[in-house]
Formats: C-alpha cells, structure tokens, sequence
C-alpha cells in the first residue's frame, strides 16, 4: 500500500475517537477551546506519522499517547486553570467589590454533547461523565501536568503502570510513587461523592424548574429557598465566591443588571455531565443577549454550588445563539 493510501485510511479509522480523545484533552488542560486545538494538533501529527505507525499498539492507544504528549508539551510554562474556590483565599462577603482578573487563565465547562460516547451504553457514558464533573476537573489542575497524566492514565483509562512509564520515559516505580501523591492531593481537594448528584429524579428536575422560573421571575426569596446552606456561589473572571444563600442573594441583588420578571431568560443545557444554564439578560432594545453560562451543582436538599462563568464564547461551545429575539416566556 503506497504512503498516500495509508494516510487515506487514517481518516476513517482515527476518528471514530475524536470524543474521548476531547475528554482527555480537556482533563488535561481544564480548556474546551484548547483541548479541541490539542485534537486538532493530535490528528495532525498522527495523520503525519500513520504511516511509520506498526501496530505495536491499538491506533487508540498509539493515538493516546500523541494526544498525552501533545498536552503535556502545551501545558510547559502554564499556570493551572483554577476557580475562584481554588485561589485560596477566603469566602467574600457579598458587599465586597468585584474584582475581575483577566489575566487568569479561568477553568472552563465543556458541553456533554461533546464528549459522550455511544448513546447506546449507557454505562460508558456515566462513567465518562463523573470522569469529568467540574469539581474534579478543577481539583486535577492543582496536579503538576506530569502527575495530572498519571492519575488520568492510570484512573480514568486504566492504563497499565509499565505503559504510563514507557510514554512518560521514566519507571514503573516513579508511576507509582506519581500516583499516590496525586490521588492524595486529590483527596483534599476533591468534593465528596454526595456533593455530585445528576438530576435523575422527578424531585431534581422540579428544583431544576424553580431555579430557572425563580431566575425568570426575578423572584429572589425564592431563589433563596432553592440552594443549601453550605452552597456556594463563583463566577470567572471575578475573583471572589461566595458562600450561604443570604449571602448569594445579596451578591445577585446588589449586582445582577436584571430588574423584574423578563429581564433574564435560561436556556438549559448540559455540562460536565451536571445541569447548566445559558443564562441571557435582556437590553434596552429588548434583545436577550449571552450573559453568562452557569453550571449548577445539587446536594441533598437543593442547589449546593453555582459557577457562573461569564464568557460569551462558551455559548457557541454548547450550540446556544447569541441572542434570545422577542419577549421573554410567560
């Protein structure tokens, strides 16, 4: 078979995994625009490489490890992706200034729609979805990037310690070492199991309907009423987070542009395999424009965490306009 035809064959075969290799880009680099570049890199340098490719490994392994390589060699030089939570700086009070830091590289969501796989197992996808819940991802960027793969290869791909080893150049030994100190750094950071419930029941997805109507009403007692007492509110590129339902409803009262009932509109979506909201507020043209894009968290008993991210951008990441023509639903 000449050259040209065994790159022609590359194409069908390789991309079957574009999704997964999304997921473990993103894993990587908290970034849904960057980890879809990082792909983008990925087929590239293998379509380059197909046909030195042997067949020592599967093509999704072999594609594993140029996409791995490829992340750790963007992440030289990076800062981490953090939320506000991650800063480490105590809860703000909700009459504190906003203090907006655009010079952070802010953890982004990625859309579910990108990522999941065959619709057709149903456990493939749960587990893909918990491999990339928010709070995990935000809790893998305190991880330096070489520890951040070792956890993702071994954990989430399960990936022998001897293959880890051969694509980092370095000893079983040194993998398992890697490990455990990523799995304990992980362990103090990471949420607890019961703080990530998907919405699967006809309970949840009522609290679901009051928080989008209590935004749409404008009606803040009752948005109150919805989150936990531990809840915890964050918004990038603004530095603070804040922590209790008074103290939310305080921050979005004296802050939120919205009025009255109309003024904002949410469209539902999925993120990271929790519930989101594009969340829209309407101008003075009477146009509902992209506002921020909020990821909601729930616990037992309500909505325990909120990261409303306000970056215009990621709407069209999720496959939501712009703006939100005509008046606001009844």
């Amino acid at each position: 078979m000449t050259e040209g035809a065994v790159r022609e064959e590359f194409q069908p075969a390789a991309e079957q995994y574009r999704r997964e290799l999304l997921a473990h880009c993103y894993r990587m680099i908290g970034s849904v625009h960057e980890a879809e570049d990082l792909v983008q890199e990925t087929y590239l340098r293998a379509w380059r490489a197909y046909d030195k490719f042997e067949g020592r490994s599967s093509l999704r392994t072999w594609l594993y490890r140029i996409a791995t390589t490829t992340c750790l060699t963007a992440l030289e030089g990076r800062k981490r992706r953090p939320l506000p939570t991650g800063l480490g700086s105590p809860s703000s009070s909700a009459d504190d200034e906003l203090v907006e830091r655009a010079e952070v590289p802010w953890l982004e969501p990625i859309p579910d729609s990108l990522v999941d796989g065959d619709p057709a197992d149903p456990a493939t996808i749960a587990a893909s979805r918990e491999s990339l819940r928010l709070a995990l991802i935000a809790a893998l960027q305190h991880l330096p990037p070489r520890q951040r793969a070792v956890l993702i290869l071994r954990e989430v791909l399960a990936w022998p310690a001897a293959d880890v080893a051969e694509l980092l150049g370095t000893s079983t030994a040194a993998v398992n070492s890697a490990l455990q100190r990523a799995r304990a750094q992980i362990q103090q950071v990471s949420p607890t199991e019961d703080a990530v419930v998907e919405p699967v029941d006809a309970g949840q997805r009522a609290l679901l309907e009051r928080y989008l109507a209590a935004f749409e009403n404008y009606d803040l007692d009752a948005l109150r009423r919805l989150f936990t007492e531990e809840a915890v509110w964050e918004m990038p590129p603004f530095d603070g987070w804040y922590q209790g339902p008074q103290t939310i409803i305080d921050l979005i009262g004296n802050n939120c542009p919205a009025s009255g009932a109309g003024d904002m509109r949410l469209l539902p979506t999925v993120a990271n395999g929790q519930p989101a909201f594009g969340l829209y507020m309407r101008g003075p043209d009477g146009v509902h424009r992209a506002f921020q894009l909020q990821v909601v968290g729930l616990g037992d008993g309500g909505v325990h965490h909120v990261a409303a991210f306000f970056e215009p951008s990621l709407f069209g990441a999720f496959g939501l306009p712009a703006e939100l023509p005509g008046e606001a639903r009844s």
